[in-house]
């Protein structure tokens, strides 16, 4: 029997052998000793008692860190190579096969998994995963002499770990275990809504994760630990991250726009997740949706002209007008939040009050929004001898209803729209409406729990980051 303090382990042993078989010495009668290799398999129990009294929490394990911390040895051997526990019963005194017991101990499931050599060889492989087929994904040392998951594991959830290795002549040996992590505390669980929905958006689109509850700034391992569970995948591959906007919502982009045609895929890995001290993650909704042609429009206020391109190719370019001395349009990079066929525009709702010479009162067509303020691309027929010649208008973007109608056609939610040369306010990135795109990378990583955790170079590409974007499960 071989037990793992922290969780309950069973350990396959060949049929017909008691499990301590294995580290018999032979004798000079006897059978040649069998290949074999120790691990140390370690885990941490839920109310720790070892030294250590900071946070235990994946990604910044260091020996000594997390309180509880202990290891049990484990015998693999050639004989275990490939074996597989199919349906390990995990009840109190179950047992698998005739020689195989168990031991039910209390678990921390935000806490490590480590396996370790404690005699020379080499790990070759381990494999987790959870009852429903899952992976555990985890790293190996350098040497090799080493594995640590590197996303938490979920609560109350059954585990099969298989490990490969080879002994120190080289011969492969292995065993397989299983065991079971505690089950969360009752209470609410923390969930997220994400956006957008389904559907097909253009290449500014923002991912956003709203929480059900905060989680707050200064504990970064339960932000850390919600982070990595939030997972992006995307075809074509692209390098991306999240970014705390407060503490209830986060919003992932790539490092670039999205490439044209990409299907991107969001999902929670939270469901049973310890996310903060007994705070559990609950299920959420996974979302797909898929990037348009790349449109971007970009408005240069000085030639009073916008650019339209399509992937890339100029597809028209459009007399305009914006914003006049003290209405300046925002400069800066924004994404289109809807379209509105017929909006009506009165100068209170931004500030301007009834009876001075600066107040309209105007019904108008095809106005797409790029921020929740107001700030519309519509048709201004009142201003089309100004447009392309002089800025005129209270903020917006203005232009003849036939370029209008077209634009409106054209863009969805999601495409690029800049303003350069407006001499207005920089948008904001994140308070009305998406100027994500105005934060440089350096800014938007730091911006991120798990770069933080990684100790990535503050700037860097950040490795672990950046494969959030291949799926491990």
């Amino acid at each position: 029997m071989a037990a793992v303090t922290g969780a309950m382990l069973v350990v396959a042993a060949a049929p017909g052998r008691a499990p301590d078989a294995d580290t018999a010495q032979g004798t000079l009668a006897g059978p040649p000793r069998e290949a074999a290799v120790t691990l140390l398999v370690g885990r941490v129990l839920e109310e720790g008692g070892g030294s250590g009294d900071g946070p235990c929490a994946v990604r910044m394990f260091r020996p000594g860190l997390c309180s509880g911390w202990q290891e049990q040895r484990v015998r693999a051997t050639a004989r275990g190579v490939g074996s597989v526990v199919k349906e390990p019963s995990l009840g109190g005194a179950a047992r698998t096969a005739r020689t195989a017991r168990t031991e039910v101990l209390p678990t921390d499931s935000g806490g490590p998994l480590q396996i370790a050599l404690a005699e020379q060889g080499r790990l070759t492989d381990v494999t987790v995963r959870d009852g429903h087929g899952r992976h555990l994904a985890g790293e190996l040392a350098p040497h090799s002499e080493r594995w640590l998951n590197s996303e938490p594991m979920r609560a109350g959830e059954t585990y099969t770990v298989q490990v490969g290795a080879l002994d120190a002549d080289g011969t492969a040996v292995g065993v397989t275990m299983a065991f079971r992590t505690a089950p969360p505390s009752d209470g609410g669980r923390l969930t997220v809504e994400f956006g957008p929905g389904p559907g097909t958006y253009g290449a500014g689109e923002i991912v956003t994760a709203s929480l059900s509850r905060p989680v707050p700034a200064d504990d970064l391992p339960a932000r850390a630990r919600l982070e990595q569970a939030l997972q992006v995948t995307s075809e074509p591959h692209v390098e991306g991250a999240w970014h705390w906007v407060d503490e209830s919502t986060l919003h992932f982009r790539p490092r670039t726009y999205w490439p044209a045609h990409t299907v991107v895929r969001v999902r929670s890995g939270l469901d049973g997740i310890e996310v903060g001290d007994h705070d559990y993650g609950g299920p959420s909704d996974a979302v797909q949706f898929t990037i348009a042609d790349r449109i971007e429009a970009v408005t240069d206020s000085a030639t009073h002209r916008m650019t339209v391109r399509r992937n890339g190719r100029v597809i028209r370019t459009i007399p305009v007008t914006t914003g006049k001395a003290g209405f300046r349009t925002r400069s800066g990079i924004k994404v289109v939040l809807r379209k509105e066929p017929k909006v009506r525009m009165r100068g209170d709702t931004v500030g301007i009050q009834r009876g001075t010479s600066e107040f309209y009162d105007l019904p108008v067509s095809y106005a797409t929004r790029v921020t929740w303020s107001g700030e519309y691309i519509h048709a201004a027929p009142w201003s089309v001898e100004s447009q392309g010649e002089e800025n005129v208008s209270h903020g917006c973007t203005g232009m003849s209803t036939e370029d209008a109608a077209w634009f409106f056609e054209t863009v969805r939610e999601g495409d690029i729209v800049e303003v350069v040369n407006s001499g207005g306010a920089k948008m904001a990135p994140f308070d009305n409406g998406f100027g994500d795109w105005n934060v440089d990378w350096r800014t938007w990583l730091a911006g991120s729990a798990l770069a933080a955790v990684d100790g990535s170079p503050e700037g860097s590409p950040a490795a672990p980051v950046a494969s959030r974007l291949h799926p491990t499960t």
